[in-house]
């Protein structure tokens, strides 16, 4: 009935009808047998249309933030610091700040490098190792190792790091957290 009697009046927001007038006025007809004795009301809206639009609310102001439920028996403490204003203001205009995309990290290979055959400090575990030891705190992880060599696919690295942290060569100090023990290349021959 509400959104009834507002079309009735082109450009009347539904906002505007009381709610309590339309269930004070149903309930007024249920108990009172309250019947329309004018008839100009006997119309498509009825006697709740009628005293909707007899009492419609103001225009309501715009909204410039969302909207906030204050309850004054809350158990919890407000959040004073929230970065809604205070009231409603009218917005005159925007500042837009255009960010240049973050640098895509590098691509790395489908196919890791084969460096069974190299000389043994040029191998990957060597490499790997000295690099983990230039900075015994860091915690390190797998993606940013291969992408510091580029030469091994991510799979390949999860596995020899596995492999790694099982021998002792290495810690894992959680999922995909890496950090260096200590190390000699006799451990890795």
């Amino acid at each position: 009935m509400m959104v009834d009697a507002a079309e009735s009046l082109p450009g009347t927001d539904p906002d505007r009808c009381c709610f309590t007038v339309a269930l004070q006025t149903a309930r007024d007809q249920v108990i009172r047998a309250a019947v329309i004795t004018d008839p100009a009301d006997a119309g498509r809206l009825g006697l709740i249309g009628h005293r909707i639009l007899a009492r419609l609310l103001p225009p309501r102001r715009r909204r410039v933030s969302t909207r906030n439920v204050k309850s004054p028996m809350s158990r919890y403490s407000t959040r004073h610091e929230e970065g809604r204003p205070d009231t409603s203001r009218t917005i005159t205009g925007l500042d837009i700040n255009v960010l240049e995309p973050a640098r895509s990290r590098p691509q790395l290979p489908v196919v890791s490098r084969d460096d069974r055959n190299t000389a043994l400090p040029e191998r990957r575990r060597h490499r790997i190792l000295a690099l983990l030891e230039k900075d015994p705190s860091r915690l390190w992880r797998p993606r940013d190792i291969a992408a510091h060599f580029g030469d091994i696919t991510m799979e390949a690295m999860y596995r020899q790091l596995s492999r790694w942290a099982e021998t002792g060569l290495i810690h894992k100090l959680g999922p995909g957290l890496c950090a260096a023990t200590a190390w000699t290349p006799t451990h890795c021959a």
